[in-house]
């Protein structure tokens, strides 16, 4: 790949907008390191445990899906931490996009089951760091807190191994099976997701302004 493609992420997207001022403090702080390798594993544990995942959102507003809102707010979902994480690295000059999977998780809670209707998870989210000349998939969305109280392994990232859920926990339970691919962005593909998910989380896509009001636990 040559540079001039990898231009294309290293410029700031409507959601991974790494041209932010928040986004840019962040990695300013955060991006520590003597080399890109370096400097994106530790934007990756900053994203993973410094924004608590949530997934009850307003999926109505494209804020839900915007890595500035979700750093903002402190916490977000699968699919606006990874844009944070995409974000961050391209401020920090590493290109970065945004990749997509469907997922059933084995080990999900009965509340969120049952707001879904399903332990099928589409569009789960996950970034895509340039680094040492390939694309490294790196999942920040499950911060360490959060693993910790439902015994699943935490996701490490050491910049050259794909970093994506495990098959079994902590417990050897089955926990996450990938089935598909939706494929990689340069920026989130929010209209494409918001159709998926009305289509086939009707109640849960329709949560609104009111999922403020709910927390994951």
């Amino acid at each position: 790949m040559t540079p001039s493609i990898l231009q294309e992420y290293l410029r700031p997207g409507r959601f991974v907008d790494s041209d932010h001022p928040a986004v840019l403090g962040f990695a300013r702080e955060h991006a520590r390191g003597a080399n890109d390798l370096e400097r994106a594993c530790a934007l990756y544990y900053a994203v993973r445990d410094m924004v608590r995942y949530n997934p009850f959102q307003n999926f109505l507003s494209d804020d839900a899906y915007r890595a500035s809102t979700c750093l903002e707010r402190g916490e977000g979902w699968c699919v606006p931490k990874a844009a944070l994480l995409a974000a961050c690295a391209r401020a920090a000059e590493i290109p970065a996009r945004v990749g997509y999977a469907d997922v059933k998780n084995h080990l999900t809670s009965a509340r969120l089951t049952e707001r879904m209707g399903t332990d099928l998870f589409i569009y789960h989210g996950f970034a895509e760091l340039w680094l040492e000349d390939k694309w490294v998939k790196a999942t920040p969305a499950f911060n360490l807190e959060l693993c910790t109280k439902f015994r699943v392994m935490p996701l490490e990232f050491d910049g050259r191994n794909d970093s994506i859920f495990h098959a079994f926990d902590a417990d050897q339970r089955r926990h996450m099976e990938y089935v598909g691919q939706r494929g990689s962005f340069a920026d989130v593909p929010v209209e494409e997701i918001k159709q998926a998910f009305g289509t086939l989380y009707p109640n849960f896509y329709n949560l609104g302004p009111d999922a403020a009001n709910e927390f994951f636990a």
